[in-house]
């Protein structure tokens, strides 16, 4: 006696499988899940990262991961979390197999690539509701300082660097060889790392306010952008000057140039980073209060 099997047959278990997971999770626990799960991989492979490089002090009060970074990766997964409980579609099962793909990998830097690709899916074919879109919108925004904005200094290190040491230089009003400024006092010249670079804290700045704004669901207007533009010229322009005064003489890098002086440096960054963004989005910002 023979026993055949129809190709129905065959698929039903797979397909009873996939209708399982469509029925017992909702969409917005998916995603939610899926981002908790790469921002904290993101976060500790940052943090131990940092923790070779600076020690403990630095894993814990390094601006790589700061109060704005863990307000936008706890705003951007409530956002997703409170969206719309709409059905798992077959492809968000297989986008999340490929997210889980990168995210396991033993390389922290990989998580970002798949917050990154997470967010634009969900921009561009999952997003129906708001609250969904402005969650992807902030994780998305996240992802730049992270990962993007490193790789994109990469390139073009040399006249950013350049750029930063030519405003201190004349500040101090000394020469510049490269990224070395002279000292004011003749004493030396002192080396703009990227560490000191403006940049990377600019940034921060971009994703403050897309935090601030997607948070109170702000409207967008063209005076946005003044205002953004001022966070950033805010965070120039204080990096520059405490380059000037690092650069007065030996003795002022060595008192400025420390622990405690990166931390005050850090408080000063994000008040005014913190208080542009809020300003400009003040009308829903204390409407909600």
């Amino acid at each position: 006696m023979a026993v055949t099997a129809t190709p129905t047959e065959l698929t039903a278990p797979r397909r009873g499988l996939v209708a399982a997971l469509q029925h017992a999770l909702p969409r917005n626990e998916l995603f939610a899940g899926l981002y908790v799960v790469a921002c904290a991989n993101g976060l500790v492979g940052r943090s131990i990262y940092t923790l070779n490089l600076e020690g403990w002090y630095g894993a814990v009060t390094g601006f790589e991961i700061n109060v704005i970074v863990l307000a936008a990766c706890f705003a951007g997964v409530y956002l997703i979390a409170i969206g719309s409980r709409d059905g798992i579609w077959t492809l968000d099962l297989v986008v999340a197999l490929a997210f889980l793909a990168l995210v396991t990998l033993p390389i922290y830097a990989l998580s970002w690539v798949a917050v990154t690709g997470l967010s634009f899916y969900i921009l561009l074919f999952a997003n129906d509701g708001a609250e969904r879109r402005r969650g992807a919108l902030i994780l998305l925004a996240l992802a730049v300082p992270m990962l993007w904005s490193r790789l994109l200094f990469q390139f073009f290190a040399k006249p950013l660097l350049e750029l930063d040491a030519t405003m201190a230089a004349w500040l101090l009003g000394t020469e510049r060889t490269g990224n070395l400024v002279r000292f004011a006092d003749n004493s030396g010249y002192m080396l703009i790392t990227p560490a000191c670079a403006s940049f990377g804290n600019m940034t921060y700045a971009f994703l403050c306010w897309v935090v601030v704004s997607q948070w109170v669901n702000h409207r967008w207007r063209p005076i946005d952008l003044l205002w953004l533009f001022l966070a950033c010229a805010s965070v120039v322009a204080i990096n520059v000057t405490r380059i000037a005064l690092t650069g007065q003489s030996q003795a002022s890098y060595q008192f400025i140039h420390n622990q405690n002086g990166e931390m005050i440096l850090g408080t000063i960054f994000l008040c005014l980073i913190i208080g542009f963004s809020v300003i400009g989005a003040r009308r829903e910002v204390f409407h909600r209060a």
